[in-house]
């Protein structure tokens, strides 16, 4: 009797421990389910908010890279169709190149059209002098030759990345694209001038380093401490090798920023 007791005493206890850890589990989903929703509902709403108020019939526009610009490509597209406006849509990378082709939208080239009205793109982070840190998908290269072609550079992004400082949420640097063979003296000179670290950015899905679209590697500065963003620019471009950085200064004109409740907070 006293081992059937303990016995059925250790299986309650097990139950009881069992029934706690799935219902703090299937909670935290829960929360993470609904954050991931708040962000998601962020992004579409700042994306809809942005095409509605700078695209507009017969433009050539800019279409970045990243999950926020899918909002917004559906938004172009859906307005297209709806009002019947004559787009040209120049894509930042191959993602954006088949999201204008998927969603019928017209695809064009910068020899086509090397003047554009709008760009609108995400942005990893986005201080309060619409300085931005831009290239955590790995296309600042082309985002920015689009962006320097366009008259007006639009950021959609949801609220995390609205900050007063960069480096306030953003962790993994600024991204800079740069020619392979040359990535350690980079590396070397970045620390030397600047400090910080500079990190060879390595694939997920691959074996050895994440490729360019353009062929080239990727590394990531985190930087020390804030600065004057345009000479810190000025200084990574003069690094032989370093090919183009992520940062976007005195380029975006508006930024639009998606709260968790849908509504939009446009700076």
């Amino acid at each position: 009797m006293r081992n059937v007791k303990c016995q059925t005493k250790l299986l309650s206890n097990f139950i009881k421990q069992t029934f706690q850890f799935t219902t703090k589990y299937f909670s935290l989903g829960r929360i993470n389910c609904s954050l991931m929703e708040g962000i998601q509902a962020g992004k579409k709403a700042a994306a809809i908010e942005a095409v509605n108020n700078h695209i507009s019939d017969n433009q050539v526009i800019g279409i970045g890279s990243g999950t926020t610009v899918v909002s917004a490509v559906e938004r172009i597209a859906q307005r297209a169709k709806e009002e019947n406006l004559k787009l040209i849509c120049i894509p930042t990378s191959f993602q954006a190149k088949q999201l204008i082709v998927d969603h019928g939208l017209v695809l064009g080239t910068l020899e086509q059209y090397p003047k554009l009205d709008a760009a609108i793109d995400g942005a990893d982070e986005v201080d309060a002098n619409l300085v931005c840190i831009k290239g955590g998908g790995g296309c600042l290269t082309q985002e920015k030759i689009v962006a320097n072609c366009a008259k007006s550079l639009i950021i959609i992004a949801d609220s995390r990345k609205n900050v007063e400082t960069l480096g306030t949420t953003w962790k993994q640097g600024i991204p800079l694209e740069v020619i392979d063979i040359a990535y350690r003296p980079i590396q070397l000179q970045i620390v030397e001038l600047l400090g910080g670290s500079a990190q060879l950015r390595m694939g997920k899905s691959k074996m050895g380093p994440v490729v360019t679209d353009n062929g080239n590697f990727i590394l990531d500065w985190v930087f020390d401490k804030p600065g004057n963003w345009q000479e810190i620019n000025t200084k990574l471009k003069m690094i032989p090798g370093v090919v183009e950085t992520g940062l976007f200064v005195n380029m975006a004109k508006k930024a639009y920023f998606g709260q968790p409740d849908g509504s939009v907070l446009m700076r």
